[in-house]
């Protein structure tokens, strides 16, 4: 291939994910400053596996907050919901005795009529989603309140903290954790043959790929990336649980976006609304879909971040709205809808979950943390502004 081709497909590649290449290089940045600055206690293998497991409710929130935005609504009411589901699903076990399945069954119901009643509101009586889920926000503040009764609720079960604490135990013996080097070798062979396949079918209908070497030093660096990550759980206690969970609802609501009839017309709503009408999708119908899934996410997060803190206090959730809607947009969703990826909101979940640890680790008081945090969400949509003015 000549050199005027290898450039183009170069600039074909980062010209399409220059937000998400953006991000990844601030993040790298923000690992670096924080490694030096708390004296080599941010990069270790056990700090890192901390901030894994602080991200994980703002991913599991944050793919679902994707469709959201792409359909170009938006959801203020998320912290709330989780601080409330989280809630839920300690009453039920504390005060209601109820069995672990059934209590984790009947918050993700709860989760559910959460995103019927937000969506019958937004789809079919037309009220714009910021006022419903502004009200929202108040609602299942208030919610919270009411269950905890301005307590705090301790489970005191063990099945339920070990989906925010637990990990996978390790097959073998040693200094390494087995089990999280055979599940990287088994995620790195599914992960070339997928993107094999994906580049064959691609050159079958004559869509355009990247050239080879190019192809090659993106799974190389892939590699690399995950070994890193799969190195620190080797190394300290294992592959945290909360990650398993957060894995399985981005394998999920990819497909979902990706590889659905569904996904494709929440792309198409975003992208033009009335178009959209007059091609046949149901938008009505759509658009509450969007927000039971958002539902059922925001109680999924609430049962990992309740897990986690064991323990669900009145406080719960508060101000995690910023964090989920930031890290959909630090990870390449456009705030005017029609654009966003659900794997790149995990690189902005990890970016404010390294914010909130690194700053953490320095004894920052919460004045700097919100400062912060608002001008990287600031940064993030300036970026998406300029990208659309370049287009």
């Amino acid at each position: 291939m000549s050199d005027q081709n290898r450039g183009t497909s170069l600039k074909r590649i980062i010209g399409n994910n220059f937000q998400k290449y953006t991000m990844i290089i601030a993040m790298l940045a923000i690992w670096l400053y924080f490694q030096v600055t708390t004296g080599g206690i941010f990069l270790t293998a056990r700090n890192m596996n901390n901030l894994f497991l602080q991200m994980c409710y703002i991913g599991i929130a944050s793919c679902a907050m994707v469709l959201v935005m792409v359909a170009g609504h938006i959801d203020l009411s998320v912290g709330s919901v989780i601080g409330f589901t989280g809630a839920v699903m300690a009453y039920a076990i504390r005060y209601l005795n109820m069995p672990m399945g059934f209590a984790l069954i009947a918050t993700l119901a709860v989760g559910v009529l959460v995103g019927m009643w937000q969506g019958y509101w937004i789809a079919f009586k037309g009220i714009p989603a910021f006022i419903v889920t502004l009200s929202s926000q108040l609602l299942f503040r208030g919610g919270v309140l009411g269950v905890t009764r301005g307590n705090t609720i301790q489970p005191n079960s063990d099945a339920f903290k070990a989906i925010g604490q637990a990990y996978l135990p390790n097959i073998g013996e040693g200094d390494f954790n087995i089990t999280a080097i055979l599940i990287y070798a088994i995620c790195l062979i599914i992960y070339i043959f997928s993107m094999i396949a994906k580049r064959r079918n691609r050159v079958r209908y004559q869509f355009k790929v990247d050239s080879y070497p190019m192809f090659v030093l993106k799974l190389l660096g892939m590699a690399i990336v995950m070994g890193l990550v799969f190195l620190i759980w080797s190394t300290d206690r294992g592959i945290p649980v909360p990650v398993l969970i957060l894995a399985a609802v981005v394998l999920i609501m990819n497909i979902i976006s990706k590889n659905t009839a569904f996904g494709r017309h929440v792309f198409a709503i975003g992208g033009n609304i009335d178009a959209s009408r007059l091609s046949g999708i149901d938008v009505k119908k759509t658009t509450a879909l969007i927000f039971i899934i958002m539902g059922v996410c925001s109680a999924m997060s609430g049962i990992v971040y309740t897990s986690r803190l064991n323990s669900a206090a009145i406080a719960g959730g508060t101000g995690s709205e910023t964090d989920i809607i930031a890290a959909a947009i630090i990870g390449g969703t456009s705030p005017a809808g029609g654009k966003g990826s659900v794997l790149g909101c995990i690189i902005g979940a990890l970016v404010m979950a390294s914010l909130e640890n690194g700053m953490s680790i320095l004894s920052m008081g919460s004045f700097e943390k919100y400062i912060v945090k608002g001008l990287v969400l600031l940064f993030a949509v300036a970026i998406d502004v300029a990208n659309k003015k370049e287009a």
